[in-house]
Parts: C-alpha cells; structure tokens; sequence
C-alpha cells in the first residue's frame, strides 16, 4: 500500500477536473480526497496498491480536451490504516 500527495499544475480548476479525478479514482480503485487550492492548483492525496496509484497518475496525467495538466508534484507520504479512509471525496 502506498500513498502519494500530488498537486496538479494547468488548466485544473473550473473544467471538471476533481470529478473526472473521482471518477478515476473509483475506476483504478483508489482512496483519497482532491480539493481546489486559492492558487490555481489541484491539491489531492491517494492511496492504493502501487500498480493501481501509477494507473491513477498515469491517467490523471492525460487530461482531456477541457483539461490541461501541465505537471503534477507528487510526494510520498505514509499510508493511512484501511479503517481510516473509505472510498474517494471531493473537498469543498
């Protein structure tokens, strides 16, 4: 299990970009939250097998015609407990 803290650069805020994040999120099977920060950015942490948050990242990273992740900062953090996280949120 592992958990990595990513901020997302680009053109991340009022595309759709945390829920197509959530949606992501539930298709690799990962847990975390994701939430807009003043600065522009997307600020998320995620937790998951390794191959599964590579999956996530890899797709993240694509984008979409609305969407454009210029880069992404990614940081290993430590893993929550199981019982601690359930499931994918968006913060408000």
């Amino acid at each position: 299990m592992v958990r990595k803290h990513i901020i997302a650069h680009g053109r991340v805020q009022g595309v759709g970009f945390r829920y197509i994040c959530h949606s992501i999120a539930t298709e690799c099977k990962v847990t975390g939250w994701i939430q807009n920060n003043y600065d522009g950015t997307v600020e998320m942490e995620i937790q998951g097998a390794p191959h599964r948050v590579d999956m996530y990242i890899e797709k993240v990273s694509k984008g979409n015609r609305f969407v454009r992740v210029r880069s992404l900062d990614i940081f290993d953090i430590p893993p929550l407990r199981a019982l601690e996280e359930k499931g994918f949120r968006i913060k408000y």
